[in-house]
């Protein structure tokens, strides 16, 4: 079957004719199936939709796809408006937002499939057939054992009307198929360029309607997206092979079909292909996993094309005015998005840099660490007052991606007196306490110099004084320099660490 596909698809790749591609005041749409959650390639082609719709003064609407009653998911709809609105995709039109274009759900327009297949019943494009899923199921078993590609042989196509009242009033169940025609179908795919394929190659006459009269995806979406006005299709390039048999459709009715725009495959950083089993592609688990939004937007068009990156000019954190304005369709690549986690690390600290620089959300910021740090933390006194949070949080954002690390073991130490049972020189720590109290500058240059003359002055090896410090200001074998964790704690707690070392040996 692939060898056929290949044979049959023609890519002509003409970037010049994107010029006279309108694109002025579109209408995109976001059509998903609610069979479960949001991932990264459904987001993907969301914000594209979007970005395009708002780039262009265009409209950008949410339809859901729930002709499948057997797949539905409860609650991903629900899910899905969360994940979109978490974002920052913004619907014109969908449900529960008022569109004179509507209803958004499929399910809720059946009225309208069942009025449209009767006009194609009418005009000779479509038929009733009447075959049971056991004749199907034999007609793919014995293609498949005679290596030929599994398809409907057409059988019902030339029933004659008295063949098909005759079944009509026995009451056997029956769907509607559309006549497909043996026509090689030409189209301008934004991305890939110039595509040709004969899709009766390689199906058979394809079912419009169920036998539960629910309509099928190829045919509700064709209807649904001419009624809605939609002037550009942008997809996953898994639906590229059915375009060709959507134009079919479109010319049966009559209609002017939109543009269409096939959007390559995301996959990993290895090329392999990304599995929905996996756990770091649902949206929600990048939400419940402290990533922002705004990175991970940011992450997905690094990824996959549409705008102009400077090569070595490094990562730059886009907002979504930014990037609706530098958004371009003719560079979003055809070949598969590869996605490289260090960017979205990037992205997430850049993204907490930008928020520590805003008032409002650097407070945010401050009460979302103290409430992960009084979860970690809940049988310790936490020196958790906002001055000293927000000093963490600048200090820290060259070292952390997500906000959530400040409240791993290794930097427990801003938060809480280490244990520390280690063998110390008390004497020596007295001595230092009563240095560093007549200290009147305590950052970390002065403390350096400090420090290094107190060692010299008692002939104490710096780097022996610097170990046994790190251990009693921190608990750490290791981490930043201790001068500079000494300026992040500050003088008050500084000295109070060392002295309540002493005074666990009981010296003091």
């Amino acid at each position: 079957m692939r060898s056929l596909f290949v044979k049959q698809l023609f890519y002509t790749p003409n970037r010049y004719l994107f010029k006279s591609i309108s694109t002025q005041n579109p209408r995109v749409r976001f059509a998903p199936s609610p069979t479960g959650y949001l991932h990264l390639g459904g987001l993907r082609t969301a914000l594209y939709n979007y970005l395009f719709a708002k780039s262009r003064g265009g409209s950008f609407i949410l339809r859901i796809e729930d002709t499948d009653q057997t797949r539905q998911v409860e609650g991903s709809v629900e899910a899905l408006l969360s994940d979109l609105e978490w974002a920052g995709i913004k619907c014109n039109e969908g449900p529960g937002i008022k569109g004179e274009y509507g209803p958004y759900v499929q399910s809720e327009r059946l009225n309208i499939y069942q009025e449209h297949i009767a006009k194609l019943l009418e005009n000779g494009s479509a038929y009733k057939c009447f075959c049971t899923e056991r004749r199907l199921n034999i007609l793919r078993r014995d293609a498949v054992k005679s290596q030929r590609v599994p398809k409907y042989d057409n059988r019902c196509r030339s029933l004659t009307p008295e063949e098909i009242k005759e079944k009509m009033d026995a009451g056997v169940p029956h769907c509607i198929r559309f006549k497909l025609t043996s026509d090689c179908q030409f189209f301008e795919d934004l991305i890939f360029g110039g595509i040709a394929y004969d899709v009766s190659l390689n199906e058979g006459d394809p079912v419009l309607m169920k036998s539960d009269g629910f309509p099928t995806y190829h045919f509700a979406n064709v209807v649904d997206d001419h009624l809605m006005k939609i002037s550009h299709v942008l997809r996953g390039v898994e639906w590229q092979i059915s375009t060709t048999k959507h134009l079919l459709i479109y010319r049966a009715f009559g209609w002017t079909p939109p543009q269409f725009g096939h959007m390559p495959l995301i996959v990993n950083a290895d090329g392999t292909k990304l599995s929905k089993r996996q756990s770091d592609i649902k949206v929600e688990d990048y939400r419940r996993n402290g990533v922002y939004p705004l990175a991970l937007v940011n992450y997905i068009t690094l990824s996959g094309g549409g705008f102009d990156h400077v090569p070595g000019a490094g990562v730059r954190l886009k907002t979504m005015e930014d990037l609706a304005e530098e958004f371009q369709i003719d560079k979003i690549s055809s070949h598969p998005s590869r996605l490289n986690p260090d960017l979205l690390e990037e992205c997430n600290r850049l993204e907490i840099k930008r928020k520590l620089n805003d008032k409002d959300q650097s407070k945010t910021l401050i009460t979302t660490l103290q409430d992960v740090i009084t979860k970690t933390y809940p049988d310790h006194k936490l020196n958790l007052t906002d001055d000293h949070v927000k000093s963490v949080l600048n200090w820290s954002v060259s070292r952390i991606s997500r906000i959530e690390e400040l409240s791993s073991k290794k930097y427990g130490f801003l938060w809480i007196l280490p244990k520390n049972t280690s063998k110390v020189d008390q004497e020596l720590l007295k001595k230092l306490v009563e240095n560093l109290e007549g200290l009147e500058t305590f950052d970390q240059g002065s403390l350096k110099e400090n420090l290094r003359s107190f060692s010299a002055n008692n002939n104490v090896k710096f780097p022996a004084l610097m170990k046994m410090l790190r251990s009693v200001i921190s608990g750490l074998d290791e981490g930043p320099g201790v001068a500079e964790m000494m300026d992040l704690l500050g003088k008050r707690q500084s000295l109070e660490r060392i002295k309540a070392v002493v005074r666990y040996f009981g010296s003091w």
